[in-house]
């Protein structure tokens, strides 16, 4: 790599060590995340689906539990994937084939300078050439030791490592508001159409009964805007019954039904192409394939498609039907579906409803999953045979008003973090190489506001 700082081999300034080989014994339902390499998503960790170790497991692999601020990497699979730990992260403790790095001489590197060199294209790919295996490549970490990197004064190295920070903290700042946004919206589907909360409250008002704890907390923190504030959630108990009856799936509303879930949802089943189709330069339609390529709410493009074969469209619901069953995110995009994933859609055509909905069966897909045989997997026959509750038009219409807004708002702050990831991309191969110095670009961010 030219350019106008020296380079030295990485193994010079910091180490790299993979993680604990934990036994198959040593999984449990709950206790300490465990971080493998499908974690290690754009930089950062995504911890949804981890495994779990009993504490007692994680305090024999103490050397391995994780600290903020630990710079990891991929060795198998994606080889070259990193990510930085942050506390919401913790605690969690460290697979076999995730390398963690050390600084040898933090009086040369700077950490999180380190971490943008790892994550620059030529270096990527350097790294990438060094594995070896040909159904799932692996990297040595000595290998990884003898890759050369950038090295300017400490001093720039903060100054570069802040200037892309500041940029990732936006992005994480949009998350961490995504974040917020959806679980409200969650709460209000789970309140109106899995605990039937207003139909609670409804009975408690006629004197039928006591609405639960959960009943009882009102308002939710959203609802309509109409210049007078937020309508709180209770202002819609009025289009609930006022009773509760027995149907096969345990109590629900009065007046609603039990149906199949292919009577009332669009499910494509996605069906993977030709691999010689695939690519990861852009060309086609991103391709989906299953958890891998899934974010916390929109998936991340990996790999393209050029004769794509089933199809989903922008606000579907992608759900993996392939083991993990039952992961889900939205598509954000046209994009095409390998058969570890299908798209599904309410026959109205409501999107935040199908999410939240899809996102309330993840009970009834594990039991898919822990029924299977060799390989977990459900079909487009009993994923459209999967009994539910059937909501009424008119309130699945006024979900849709009112939580459409909020994830208007999620998608729109996706957009912007992947433009400013965009800008990130293409000022840090100029900075760590010195093409573009840390004045010209603190000026170039000030223009834009950031």
């Amino acid at each position: 790599m030219a350019g106008e700082y020296d380079t030295v081999p990485l193994g010079d300034v910091a180490s790299v060590r993979s993680g604990f080989a934990f036994k198959s014994s040593d999984w449990s339902e709950t206790g300490i995340p465990v971080v493998k390499i499908a974690n290690i998503k754009g930089g950062n960790l995504v911890m949804d689906g981890c495994s779990f170790v009993p504490p007692a497991i994680a305090d024999s692999a103490a050397e391995f539990k994780l600290q903020a601020g630990d710079i990891l990497i991929a060795m198998t699979g994606y080889i070259g994937d990193v990510a930085i730990v942050r506390e919401r992260d913790l605690p969690a403790v460290l697979n076999q084939r995730v390398g963690r790095f050390s600084i040898r001489d933090p009086l040369r590197l700077d950490p999180r300078f380190l971490l943008y060199v790892l994550r620059d294209d030529d270096v990527r790919k350097e790294i990438e050439s060094l594995g070896y295996g040909s159904a799932q490549p692996n990297v040595s970490p000595s290998s990884i030791h003898s890759v050369a990197i950038p090295l300017p004064p400490l001093a720039e190295q903060r100054a570069i490592a802040h200037i892309l920070g500041t940029l990732d903290d936006k992005i994480e700042l949009n998350r961490r508001m995504s974040e917020t946004l959806e679980a409200t919206a969650r709460a209000l589907f789970e309140s109106w159409f899995v605990r039937f909360d207003p139909v609670r409250r409804n009975m408690a008002r006629k004197g039928r009964g006591q609405p639960s704890p959960a009943a009882s907390r009102h308002p939710l923190p959203l609802g309509e805007d109409r210049g007078e504030g937020v309508v709180e959630s209770h202002a819609f108990d009025h289009l609930f019954p006022t009773r509760l009856v027995d149907s096969e799936l345990g109590e629900i509303p009065e007046g609603w039904g039990v149906d199949q879930i292919g009577n009332h949802f669009r499910v494509t089943m996605g069906q993977s192409p030709p691999r010689n189709t695939y690519n990861e330069k852009g060309d086609g339609l991103p391709f989906y394939q299953g958890r891998v390529d899934f974010g916390f709410r929109f998936p991340t493009r990996r790999v393209f498609c050029t004769a794509p074969t089933r199809l989903a469209e922008a606000g579907d619901t992608l759900v993996t039907v392939r083991a993990p069953i039952g992961d889900s995110n939205m598509a954000l995009e046209r994009c095409c579906i390998g058969r570890g994933v299908a798209a599904v859609r309410h026959a109205s055509g409501a999107v935040s409803y199908t999410y939240y909905f899809v996102r309330s069966l993840k009970s009834v897909f594990e039991r898919f999953e822990a029924e299977g045989t060799v390989f977990g997997a459900i079909t487009k026959d009993a994923f459209l045979s999967i009994k539910c509750v059937v909501a009424p038009t008119e309130l699945v219409q006024r979900f849709e008003q009112l939580c459409r807004p909020v994830d208007e708002k999620i998608e729109r702050a996706e957009r912007e973090s992947r433009t400013l990831a965009a800008l990130r991309d293409a000022l840090l191969p100029k900075l760590i190489r010195g093409e573009i110095r840390v004045k010209d670009a603190e000026r170039f961010l000030k223009e834009r506001g950031l």
